[in-house]
């Protein structure tokens, strides 16, 4: 593990690096789903979620470039997940529908990983000052992070912030600026190889990427970490 004696700040990933998004997003595609779809099996269920959470056709990446609203980029994921199990496409007041329950059903569900909050409290008691960015608008976000009992970030960096998203070296470098630390000085900690760790790492800032799962490929020769566990790891001379 390469040790980094000046770091100053952390800054986050929220989705799937703090807030457990894709567990929020299948336990809420069971609610809304339970009429329309109770006929899928256990498998089924699987590979229809694997379909909306991974976005394989990158509807979400078109809501970031503008060319889709964001309830937009979710009926599409809706609908490309479920056209392998019904015949009837999620059109119309079905779609309105759908996405109603959606909404209202998925903050019910966000919960941070377990490794969130003894992470912020070992920040903390070393007065490490740590935020977030991502790749969601400001207030969305905001919200996501106080139902799920995070609302302790005070800087908090969205796609609205300064009109840009990543891998845009502009909002990683806006996170550091709030949160008062050099760039070169601060980690960006998230689970998306590319787009944070080495979007982070473009911008001047200290990359990391959260291969969760531990699949990452061997040949990978960036910062990365399973757990946020490891974190203090690379911190070792702070006091």
């Amino acid at each position: 593990m390469e040790y980094l004696p000046e770091i100053t700040g952390v800054l986050f990933d929220i989705d799937d690096t703090l807030v457990d998004l894709e567990t929020a997003m299948g336990r809420t595609l069971h609610q809304v789903g339970a009429d329309t779809l109770a006929h899928l099996s256990d498998d089924d269920w699987t590979e229809y979620k694997r379909l909306y959470a991974h976005d394989p056709l990158g509807w979400y990446d078109r809501f970031l470039a503008g060319e889709l609203t964001f309830t937009e980029q979710r009926l599409h994921r809706a609908r490309h997940a479920q056209a392998s199990f019904v015949e009837e496409p999620l059109e119309g007041e079905a779609a309105r529908h759908w996405n109603t329950a959606y909404e209202a059903t998925l903050p019910l569900h966000f919960a941070p990983y377990d490794d969130v909050v003894p992470l912020l409290d070992a920040l903390d008691h070393r007065s490490i000052p740590y935020g977030a960015v991502s790749n969601n608008v400001h207030d969305y976000q905001r919200a996501k992070l106080n139902r799920s009992g995070l609302s302790r970030f005070e800087v908090l960096v969205g796609i609205d912030t300064v009109g840009v998203a990543k891998p845009d070296p502009a909002i990683y470098l806006e996170g550091a600026r709030q949160l008062g630390t050099q760039p070169e000085r601060t980690l960006y900690i998230g689970d998306n190889r590319m787009v944070d760790a080495e979007g982070a790492d473009a911008a001047g800032l200290v990359g990391v990427w959260l291969d969760r799962r531990d699949a990452g490929p061997a040949d990978f020769t960036g910062r990365r970490i399973t757990s946020l566990t490891d974190v203090l790891q690379l911190l070792p001379h702070v006091r």
